[in-house]
């Protein structure tokens, strides 16, 4: 039905109803929280269509941006109370409070974050996202917020997660100056630190860790100094599960040099410095990534997780590592079909093997990718994130990562929107063949 269709029927409709009643009805679902809705619900619909609506204001004056916060937060399924002054909106949960400060004209002068039993510290980041009318920036921030405190028992094992979280977090910050010169640059820091290029967590933005960067990137940035190449990066959290892991309460890192053997020593494990909880800690990435069965089992026992939730269902089970597909497929069909979907906004279908690529200088070549689908041990996931409990595993982690996404890199440069070509004279012809793991 089309949209000037639909907008006649809702006006014949309501029609012979008063105003007072469609206000009364407006009003009425912008108190009640916007849970995600059924779409087979009553009222499912309108509760997605004020949704959109909310999404859609321009919210301008001090009204209509507290309204926007109180809806936001309501979204999240958080509390939110304007202050007497009508100036400030304060965003609450058990475990945390975020305070907005305004001006009279609606204007974001301060926003705060407060944990549990923390003092609020000002965070930038969110100000940001709200002088800019962010608020799905703004949203997604809540949302991480509330997950991180999504963890089974009371607010006292909630806060332990929590005080897990920051104690890996300075170790792995500690990790990061290990071997580290003053004059290091950030490429280097990417493709060779310990961690990568980490970047502590700054009020209500996770620490997280770029480990690596493209030829082309690394190109990119040498030819124009102080461009800002973003490589691949993973978000460091804490996930809440059904079993329980013993993670440390407080910083491992013995000190900031490595030991005898190069590799840092790090406390044992002892009951006052750890605690059994019911979470572990999570390298989670923003695009899933395509990696062989045989680098997943590497990173399955480096960090010694083999089930990440009792609850699930094995075949969403790879190795202990959750996945986004509920299957293993062949590692070239997942690369083929990731690079796919980053370079073509159109939905364009993966089963193509054949793709033409133009180079400066060049004949135009033509890449047949063999995804060897006959070979089982060729055979690769999807991994949104990677579960750990030990700051330790991280370095080794990180350096499978790097050798994945280098390998992944090297196949979908093969790899182009374009799967016809009308003149095939000149043409070179190459065929991609998967010949041993990576």
């Amino acid at each position: 039905i089309s949209t000037n269709a639909l907008m006649e029927q809702l006006r014949l409709k309501y029609k012979q109803k008063p105003w007072t009643e469609t206000l009364k009805l407006v009003h009425f679902c912008m108190d009640k929280p916007l849970q995600r809705p059924d779409g087979n619900a009553p009222g499912g619909p309108l509760l997605s269509c004020m949704e959109k609506i909310q999404r859609t204001l321009n919210a301008k004056s001090l009204f209509s941006v507290m309204n926007r916060l109180e809806s936001l937060s309501k979204q999240k399924g958080l509390n939110a109370h304007v202050s007497p002054s009508g100036t400030a909106c304060y965003i609450t949960s058990n475990m945390f409070y975020i305070e907005v400060q305004l001006e009279k004209n609606g204007n974001v002068m301060d926003v705060k974050l407060g944990h549990h039993g923390e003092a609020p510290v000002v965070c930038d980041d969110l100000a940001q996202h709200l002088r800019m009318k962010n608020y799905d920036a703004f949203g997604k921030i809540l949302e991480d917020l509330s997950n991180l405190y999504q963890i089974p028992g009371n607010s006292e094992m909630k806060a332990k997660g929590y005080l897990a979280l920051k104690a890996l977090e300075k170790d792995l910050y500690s990790l990061s100056l290990l071997d580290r010169t003053q004059d290091v640059n950030r490429v280097t820091e990417v493709l060779h630190g310990r961690v990568g290029h980490l970047v502590p967590r700054t009020g209500a933005t996770p620490t997280n860790i770029e480990f690596y960067i493209s030829p082309y990137q690394v190109l990119e940035a040498e030819l124009s100094p102080g461009s800002q190449v973003c490589g691949t990066k993973t978000v460091v959290t804490l996930e809440g599960i059904d079993t329980f892991h013993k993670l440390p309460l407080s910083p491992l890192l013995v000190d900031a040099q490595a030991g005898e053997d190069g590799n840092p020593v790090f406390l044992p494990l002892t009951d006052e410095l750890s605690m059994d909880l019911p979470a572990f800690f999570v390298l989670k990435f923003h695009q899933p990534i395509p990696m062989s069965s045989s680098s997943i089992e590497e990173i399955q026992n480096l960090t010694g997780i083999h089930n990440l939730n009792a609850n699930k269902k094995k075949n969403d089970l790879v190795s202990g590592i959750q996945i986004t597909g509920l299957k293993l497929a062949p590692l070239y069909e997942l690369i083929v079909q990731s690079t796919l979907k980053e370079k073509c906004s159109e939905d364009l279908s993966t089963h193509k093997s054949c793709f033409f690529v133009s180079l400066p200088d060049c004949p135009k070549h033509c890449y047949f990718i063999n995804k060897g689908s006959e070979k089982p041990d060729l055979a690769g996931a999807l991994v949104s994130k990677i579960p750990f409990s030990h700051p330790k595993c991280v370095p080794g982690v990180i350096e499978i990562l790097r050798h994945q996404v280098a390998y992944n890199s090297l196949i979908s440069s093969c790899v182009s929107e374009k799967h016809t070509n009308e003149d095939d004279s000149e043409l070179l012809y190459f065929e991609v063949v998967p010949h041993k793991n990576t």
